[in-house]
């Protein structure tokens, strides 16, 4: 993109009263030709003014904890075997709004993705018209989840906190992430859980997971 191209975002911006573009942008992805072109497009496009790449959560939290602050981060789902979603849980004080990017757009991935914490989900096939108004809403304090599937009605027997307590367990947290995620007591988390296994007919996690989705819960 040209600097005129560059020039006419930025226009656009002010014209329209959206806020300017961010000063920093973290990406966590472990993907690095994915990552170097979604920050080459971020600074190309005027989005961002300087954006920062970490493959993993350990080297995300040492650049949110460094001096220079992070208006967003662009969090992969999936690190190097590890939930990126567990990025949220172990954010400090300062806590910049954080967009999901996953090649998986599935209901159980969006629902994760808002029941951790995050403020919109983008699929990585998404193309630059959407990474803009990804950018706008974020921006503006606005959620950024465009056409979300509604659930499906069989899920209803679930409260909406049982059905986050769900999504977080199909990702792999453990009860004292998704207690920390959903600002609940550990002990609530195992009351939820209880009543998730006895909707279900189960006796553990893996088979919860496993008979959810046969059920079309996840």
């Amino acid at each position: 993109m040209n600097q005129t191209s560059s020039q006419v975002v930025r226009d656009s911006f002010a014209r329209y009263g959206q806020p300017l573009p961010l000063r920093r942008v973290l990406i966590v992805d472990d993907h690095p030709l994915f990552a170097q072109g979604l920050a080459g497009l971020l600074t190309q496009s005027a989005l961002a003014d300087t954006v920062e790449v970490a493959d993993t959560v350990e080297q995300a939290v040492a650049v949110l904890s460094g001096r220079c602050s992070i208006d967003l981060v662009l969090l992969d789902v999936s690190l190097q075997g590890e939930t990126g979603l567990m990025l949220l849980p172990r954010m400090s004080a300062h806590k910049p709004p954080v967009v999901v990017i996953s090649s998986s757009d599935d209901e159980t991935t969006v629902r994760a993705a808002q029941a951790a914490g995050a403020r919109g989900f983008l699929p990585k096939s998404a193309g630059r018209t959407a990474l803009i108004r990804m950018v706008r809403s974020v921006s503006r304090g606005e959620d950024y989840y465009p056409g979300r599937r509604s659930l499906s009605t069989q899920i209803q027997v679930l409260t909406p906190r049982q059905q986050d307590v769900l999504a977080l367990l199909a990702q792999g947290f453990p009860n004292k992430r998704i207690s920390q995620s959903l600002n609940l007591t550990e002990h609530t988390v195992k009351t939820h859980l209880k009543a998730i296994f006895t909707h279900l007919g189960v006796h553990n996690r893996t088979e919860c997971v496993s008979q959810a989705r046969q059920m079309g819960w996840l």
